[in-house]
Parts: structure tokens; sequence; C-alpha cells
């Protein structure tokens, strides 16, 4: 399956999304996007097809957020975008795109949904949580 995650090495919820996708035996295309940064139009579809409006997909924690004035309802998506493709820090992280979907995995077991079941056992994110059980299904 072709899988590609918008990661970021520093983020948990980026790593575990990473690892949750390599325990369905699937060794994604990793793109650091603070290193390689999506294109406008790639960017626009990832939140399109997450079903997600621009402002949603705005990572506002730990980010130039509020120093930019990025919370002012005034400003339309094109200037979001262009704050965020200036600043990619900015994009809210992880999105993953597979041929089932595209999701922004917060929180991390939000990528399940665009996997397929074939998880190689029980997993656990790094925060001590189970996720999956010892048969690799989803534990509520």
């Amino acid at each position: 399956m072709d899988v590609t995650i918008y990661h970021n090495p520093d983020c948990g919820t980026s790593r575990n999304t990473l690892e949750m996708i390599r325990n369905a035996g699937i060794e994604p295309t990793v793109i650091e996007y603070l290193k390689t940064p999506p294109s406008r139009a790639e960017l626009t579809k990832m939140i399109a097809d997450a079903g997600l409006t621009v402002r949603q997909a705005i990572r506002e924690k730990g980010t130039p957020y509020a120093d930019l004035g990025l919370d002012d309802p005034d400003l339309t998506d094109d200037q979001l975008l262009d704050a965020m493709l200036k600043d990619p820090i900015l994009i809210n992280r992880p999105f993953v795109v597979t041929p089932l979907g595209t999701r922004l995995s917060r929180p991390s077991e939000v990528v399940l949904d665009i996997l397929p079941d074939a998880h190689k056992g029980a997993f656990t994110k790094e925060d001590g949580e189970r996720v999956l059980d010892e048969e690799g299904k989803r534990i509520v």
C-alpha cells in the first residue's frame, strides 16, 4: 500500500502515527514537512481530502500563530495558506495520505481508519496508552 506521512520527528503524535503505519506492515514515504514542505496544491488537496477547513489544519501550539495574528477571523483561506507555506511549523501534523483516505492523525490512532486491518500485534503509544491488542485489533 502506498502511504505518505507528513512527519515531524520531534512530535510524539507524529512518531506514534508512523509506528502504527509500520505496525500494519507498511513502510511509508516519510516527508519531514519542516524540511520539505508540501506545495500549495498538495497542502490544499490534503486539507480538503481530510474534510477539514484551512483553519482546522493550522497548528496553534508551539508556533507563531498568535504573534502573526492568525486568530483574526477575517483572514481568508488564501492568507492562512500563505502563512502555513511561509512557516511550515503552522501546518498541523501528521497528515497521512493512503488509497483509503487522507487524515490529520490527531490523535494518532485516527490513522487506523485509513489503514488495512493487517496489524502485526499489539501497539502501545509512547505515553503507555494501548491502541491495539495482541491480535492487532483496535482497543476501544
